[in-house]
């Protein structure tokens, strides 16, 4: 994905400069790519600056049967049994941010585990989702079995999903406002700004990065801002704050003017926005019907 490598370096610093000059940034990867490819996937990681804490991978060679080969493109039971088992290696208190995409129901699986850990799920209930999403048999029991063993506390404080397959960002209401689907690197850092996790100098290298080296123009980096305010995303307070960077970085043209006014924040905790006014969805739903997909 266009910029994903700066911007994940920029997440590196920012946690550096942040947190005492530490080294050690946390960030775990779930693959559907086989162990075979372990190697490879680390070294280009590590290419691009990034050294991850830990690394998943998915072994798909008992798949390879005539009768086992629609599970190689079945990902729900894998990532939500590799969230957990992670899990159980995090302090009881850990808060995590999750990033996906569209293509392999990344949304799905990351409430899902939210729900899983803060016990917002009925055995029953969690049996029937599964089997709906095609978990079967001893993955299954396994998933249940993980969750006895894990604090019963909610640890995921946002969810970042790309739309890489043009689904609608209106689908994601329904898992409240905790998770975010974003059309570009951009608008990433944007949100990551707003909530203290990046520096306004940081958003101007994800957006020159764009336009250097991916083919963004102008128009597009105003199309993107535009998107997020009128969603609405970001905060009118956000939107002072970054506006004049932006045009002074000449990221956005001169004469840019939104299409609608952003909204003011209505609830906060810290650097934390959680509502912002007109905005009725809730942070994270009660419950989330997984089974209809609208």
């Amino acid at each position: 994905v266009p910029g994903t490598a700066t911007l994940v370096r920029a997440l590196r610093d920012y946690w550096q400069e942040t947190h005492h000059g530490r080294l050690d940034f946390p960030i775990y990867f779930i693959t559907g790519s086989p162990p075979q490819l372990e190697r490879k996937i680390h070294d280009k990681l590590n290419f691009d600056g990034i050294y991850p804490f830990g690394l998943f991978c998915k072994d798909n060679v008992q798949n390879l049967s005539p009768g086992r080969l629609w599970r190689l493109t079945q990902q729900v039971g894998y990532k939500l049994q590799s969230l957990l088992q992670l899990r159980m290696h995090l302090a009881a208190d850990v808060r995590q941010i999750l990033w996906g995409d569209d293509s392999e129901a990344d949304a799905i699986i990351y409430s899902l585990y939210s729900d899983l850990c803060a016990r917002r799920l009925e055995e029953k209930e969690t049996r029937k989702i599964l089997a709906h999403f095609k978990v079967v048999g001893q993955q299954v029991d396994t998933i249940l079995r993980l969750l006895e063993d894990i604090p019963e506390h909610d640890p995921v404080e946002k969810m970042y999903i790309n739309l890489a397959a043009d689904t609608d960002a209106e689908y994601y209401l329904k898992f409240g406002r905790r998770v975010l689907p974003t059309y570009d690197t951009f608008q990433l850092a944007l949100d990551l700004y707003q909530d203290n996790r990046l520096s306004s100098a940081q958003v101007v290298n994800v957006a020159s990065d764009l336009m250097n080296n991916f083919g963004f123009g102008v128009e597009e980096l105003e199309h993107s801002l535009d998107e997020l305010i009128r969603r609405p995303a970001l905060a009118d307070k956000t939107v002072d704050s970054i506006l004049p960077i932006l045009r002074q970085n000449f990221l956005v043209g001169p004469d840019y003017k939104m299409t609608t006014p952003p909204k003011s924040v209505v609830s906060s905790v810290g650097a934390r926005i959680f509502e912002l006014e007109g905005v009725t969805e809730p942070w994270v739903p009660e419950r989330v019907d997984y089974i209809r997909d609208d």
